[in-house]
C-alpha cells in the first residue's frame, strides 16, 4: 500500500499526546523500531462520512471480538491500549500477536477499534470492540503504488489462523486484509467452519484492478458467505487499483485513509486492506445491537442498507454500493425470505367434461330466462285483455260513479 506520513501543524503533538510505548517484558521480534509519528488532528473524511459519534447511542462494539488476521497489532499504541486481547503469532511463535513489525495490522485494527483521544482526529468505527491479533504474514509491499497486499500467504497458516480465531480467539467477526490469488481447500474449509460457528467473515477484494494488472480472482473474498470489500475515495469513486468482479459485495473508504502508525501517531495509505475493516467494524456494531443474527443475516443487513454508488444497484466495481453503518443499525428490514406464493388450485376433472357441464349450466340459465320472459309476456297479455273487456262494457267511457 502506498503509505505516507500525515502532516500536522504542530510537530511536537505526537510526543505530547502519544508518549512512547513503555518497554515490554517480552522479547522484541521486530528488527527495527519505528520513530514517533505525528498526530493528525484533522478529522479524516471517512470519519466525517460515518460520524462514529452518531453510532455510539446504538452500538460501540462492546462485547464483540474482532479477529484481525494480518501482520500482528501494536497493542502499545495509545488509541489501542486496552483494546487488544492476547492473540497468536503463526510466524514467530509470540504467544500474544501484539507486536507488528510493518504496521499493516495495526492500521487495520485502528480503523476498527481505535478509541477517541484528545487532540486526535481519527477514531475507530467500533471503539469498544476487542481486537484479537493473529499474525500470519509480513510480506506486504509498502512501496507498491497499487497498494498490493497480494504477496503469497501460507495457506496452511492462513487456515490455522482462521480456526484459531474461532476456537481459541472466540471471535465474532474476522477481518482478512490479506489476499491469496489461488483457491485453497484448507482455507475454504476453515472459512466455512467459521461461518457455521456464527462468525461474520470480511475480506479485502484485492488491489490489482488497474487495466494493466491481472485482476485475478481473490481469496478468501470469493468464498461463499464472505463479504468482499472494494475501495472508494473521498469522491465516492472506486480506486483505480480496487479489483472488480462478482466477489465485490460492497465498498468502503480505501483511498487516503488515516490510521494508527506503529508505536504512536498516524499515517495514511490506500488499498482495499483499509476498506475491509470499515465493514468488519460495521459487522461488530450490528452484532452488538442484534446479537441473535446469523452471519447471513448480518451480511444481509449490511448489504441491504448500503448507499447507492455510481455502478447502479449492482456492479462488479461497487457491489451493491457503499457501506452505511448508521442505516445498518437503525433501519427496519423486511422478512429474510419473501412470503410463500399462494397455492395453485389443481383441477383434476377432464377438460371436455368441465366444458360440457359449463355449456349445460349456461343452457339451463338461458332456459330459465326465456321461461321467465314468456311468463311475463303471458301475464301482460292477460292484463291487457281484461282491460279491453271492461272498456267495451263501458262503451270506452272513462270509469265514474255507478248509477242506482
Amino acid at each position: 500500500m502506498q503509505v505516507r506520513k500525515v502532516a500536522v501543524a504542530v510537530a511536537v503533538a505526537g510526543t505530547v499526546l502519544f508518549p512512547a510505548v513503555p518497554a515490554q517484558a517480552r522479547a522484541n521480534i521486530c528488527q527495527t523500531q519505528p520513530g514517533v509519528a505525528q498526530v493528525s488532528k484533522t478529522q479524516p473524511y471517512e470519519d466525517q462520512m460515518f460520524a462514529p459519534e452518531r453510532l455510539a447511542p446504538f452500538a460501540t462494539g462492546a462485547g464483540v471480538r474482532v479477529a484481525v488476521i494480518d501482520s500482528g497489532v501494536d497493542a502499545g499504541h495509545p488509541q489501542l491500549r486496552g483494546r487488544v486481547a492476547a492473540g497468536r503469532d503463526f510466524l514467530h511463535g509470540d504467544a500474544t500477536g501484539r507486536q507488528d513489525c510493518i504496521g499493516h495490522g495495526t492500521a487495520v485494527a485502528s480503523i476498527i477499534a481505535a478509541r477517541p483521544a484528545k487532540g486526535a482526529g481519527m477514531r475507530g468505527l467500533a471503539p469498544a470492540a476487542t481486537i484479537v491479533p493473529i499474525r500470519v504474514s509480513e510480506q506486504i509491499d509498502t512501496e507498491d503504488a497499487a497498494g498490493s497486499s497480494d504477496r503469497p500467504v501460507s495457506p496452511v497458516k492462513f487456515a490455522q489462523a482462521i480456526d484459531w480465531a474461532v476456537d481459541e480467539g472466540n471471535a465474532d467477526v474476522i477481518n482478512m486484509s490479506l489476499v491469496m490469488t489461488a483457491d485453497d481447500p484448507s482455507v475454504r474449509a476453515a472459512v466455512a467452519r467459521a461461518v457455521a460457528r456464527g462468525v461474520v467473515v470480511v475480506a479485502a477484494a484485492g488491489n490489482d484492478g488497474k487495466p494493466d494488472d491481472a485482476n485475478l480472482r481473490p481469496y478468501p473474498a470469493s468464498y461463499p458467505d464472505v463479504i468482499g470489500v472494494g475501495a472508494i475515495g473521498p469522491d465516492g469513486v472506486a480506486g483505480d487499483f480496487s479489483q472488480h468482479g462478482d466477489w465485490v459485495d460492497l465498498t468502503a473508504p480505501g483511498v487516503d485513509v488515516t490510521f494508527a502508525a506503529r508505536r504512536s501517531g498516524h499515517t495514511s495509505g490506500r488499498g482495499t486492506s483499509y476498506a475491509s475493516p470499515f465493514v468488519a467494524a460495521t459487522a461488530a456494531l450490528v452484532k452488538q445491537r442484534f446479537p441473535s443474527l446469523t452471519p447471513a443475516q448480518v451480511a444481509r443487513r449490511i448489504l441491504a442498507t448500503a448507499d447507492p454508488a455510481p455502478g447502479g444497484r449492482r456492479s462488479d466495481k461497487y457491489g451493491v454500493g457503499v457501506v452505511n453503518p448508521y442505516r445498518a443499525l437503525t433501519e427496519t428490514l423486511g422478512p429474510d425470505t419473501p412470503p410463500a406464493p399462494a397455492p395453485v388450485v389443481m383441477h383434476t376433472e377432464d377438460p371436455a367434461t368441465v366444458a360440457l357441464a359449463a355449456r349445460r349450466a349456461h343452457a339451463q340459465d338461458m332456459s330459465l330466462l326465456v321461461a321467465a320472459i314468456g311468463a311475463g309476456v303471458v301475464l301482460l297479455v292477460v292484463v291487457v285483455a281484461a282491460a279491453m273487456r271492461r272498456g267495451r262494457r263501458r262503451g270506452w267511457r272513462p270509469p265514474g260513479p255507478e248509477l242506482p
